[in-house]
């Protein structure tokens, strides 16, 4: 992902930059009064590095909590949409015919939704006409079971698989919405940076001045948010839900 991959990239130069910074306060300081910072900022390092963890692993958790029910509501819409056309049957047949065409062109802006994306602006053109055949779809299938030929109680059975098969749609569309405030991601960064701030202060005096492994902190903070956006933005980067795209493609190509 473009956008998590500029933040990651920015927040490896910050960290590198805070800690160059910390340690430059820190010698100020050890010059000016000949006190090592260590004694005075120890335990307040160790506070922020702890809450770091800790936000760290609710955002990771959180993340990847939503990843997985994003999955299950993919199996839920492709599931839903397969009963929905099976219903079908249980009405007149002519009305069947029509009816089935609409339900492939759905499922056929259903699939080319999530297929275009990243282009925000083609998966959108093919939400609005999913959203077009499925007022048809209802509409047609209201008109069939008030058909003179249509079952009895045909229209418990086919409306409310219709219902299930637009309500799943609608979540579908609304999860990617659904993410952590931005604060979070905020105060994530801020404290990765006073971090390093406080690692660099802390190092202050110290002749051999390990830079491989400043570097090395760096790299695995910014890492860490990367995949972090790459999970709560899945489609965009590396960490991809595509796979489970193809339950609704076989459900399509079982619509003979």
């Amino acid at each position: 992902m473009l956008y998590g991959g500029g933040i990651a990239v920015a927040m490896l130069f910050a960290i590198v930059g805070c800690l160059a910074f910390g340690r430059w306060l820190g010698e100020r300081v050890l010059a000016r009064t000949g006190a090592h910072p260590k004694a005075s900022t120890s335990s307040l390092e160790a506070a922020v590095f702890a809450l770091l963890g800790l936000l760290i692993a609710f955002t990771f958790s959180g993340a990847l909590s939503r990843f997985d029910l994003r999955r299950a509501q993919a199996v839920d819409e492709a599931n839903a949409i397969g009963t929905a056309y099976l219903r079908v049957d249980l009405l007149p047949a002519g009305a069947q015919p029509k009816l089935r065409d609409a339900f492939r062109g759905y499922a056929d802006a259903r699939i080319a939704t999530y297929g275009k994306l990243p282009d925000i602006g083609a998966a959108q053109a093919e939400v609005e006409r999913s959203k077009a055949l499925q007022a048809e779809i209802w509409q047609q299938a209201v008109a069939a079971t008030r058909l003179p030929d249509a079952k009895p109680g045909t229209e418990l059975l086919v409306l409310p698989a219709i219902n299930a098969m637009l309500d799943s749609a609608t979540v579908r569309l609304t999860a990617p919405q659904i993410h952590p405030p931005t604060i979070i991601y905020v105060m994530l960064i801020a404290l990765a940076l006073a971090s390093a701030l406080l690692a660099g202060y802390q190092s202050a005096g110290e002749k051999d001045y390990d830079w491989p492994h400043k570097l090395g902190f760096a790299a695995i903070v910014a890492l860490t948010v990367y995949v972090i956006l790459d999970i709560e933005y899945p489609r965009l980067g590396f960490v991809r839900i595509d796979a489970i795209d193809q339950l609704l493609i076989d459900v399509r190509a079982s619509m003979k």
